[in-house]
């Protein structure tokens, strides 16, 4: 009943398809980025104009969620990662970080069939340890499950911080450093980026962020050093293939010359 509440307020416009499917004519499939980044914001926003609480617009969340993952494997994109719990969201109501906790237990739980008959590989980043343990068991088994999955990597973000995942890899690499594994003078920026989360995987290529904020909000902060920025209005529930494809399409016709000249 709960979820056919929220299908009811996200009634996909027929509008919205037709344009998808002329951006889709529009998308160079050979320039198709690797890595997409997103930071699914608005949830909270998009409940209180419809006079609902907050917790609708998480479960509202998970429909952009899924919708965009399937866009993502449709196109072949390697990795997709998404802002889905920082560190300071700990700040929150009690009530609604626990909404957001047993939200993610349900995600999992419904979808990982689907994601793995999809190729998607689960991978959880952050300090997941202090998650509370019904949804750290629920991120471990999709990481298993999924493991050895051969399409998108789905990295969700969980009580994750950009700085944070600095400072353990600056730990990882004293450790390594104090056990003789690693001599100072090896220390590089490739070196360095194998001890992050997202290690062994391309940085963005763009950061999508919905619900018109204009901030990178601790994330990706290293990976993010020349990522293209897509900025939009659109609450993140309301977010849907049709402006996925928008911002692809955008992407592919800016000029990205990482602090060089384009020859003419």
């Amino acid at each position: 009943m709960f979820e056919k509440f929220i299908r009811r307020l996200l009634k996909v416009r027929s509008t919205d398809l037709t344009g998808a499917a002329a951006l889709m004519k529009k998308l160079d499939r050979k320039r198709i980025p690797k890595h997409v980044a997103i930071i699914m914001d608005g949830n909270g926003r998009w409940a209180k104009r419809r006079g609902l609480p907050r917790v609708f617009g998480h479960r509202a969340g998970v429909e952009s969620l899924r919708d965009i993952v399937k866009v993502c494997t449709e196109l072949k994109i390697a990795v997709l990662t998404v802002y889905a719990f920082s560190t300071e969201n700990w700040k929150r109501p009690r009530d609604e970080v626990d909404a957001l906790m047993d939200l993610l237990v349900e995600y999992v739980n419904k979808e990982l069939d689907e994601l793995c008959a999809n190729g998607v590989r689960v991978n959880p980043i952050g300090r997941l340890e202090v998650l509370p343990a019904a949804s750290l068991a629920a991120l471990q088994k999709a990481r298993e499950t999924s493991r050895n999955n051969g399409g998108l990597i789905l990295n969700i973000a969980l009580n994750y911080g950009g700085r944070m995942e600095i400072v353990d890899a600056v730990r990882a690499v004293a450790a390594g450093i104090k056990e003789g594994e690693i001599a100072p003078g090896e220390i590089d920026e490739k070196l360095f980026a194998g001890y992050l989360y997202t290690a062994g995987m391309p940085d963005p290529d763009i950061l999508i962020r919905p619900a018109g904020d204009f901030r990178v909000s601790n994330f990706l902060l290293w990976q993010l050093a020349y990522t293209e920025f897509w900025l939009t209005p659109v609450m993140w529930p309301d977010f849907r293939r049709v402006h996925l494809l928008q911002a692809l399409v955008d992407f592919q016709g800016r000029d990205r010359r990482f602090g060089g000249l384009n020859q003419l």
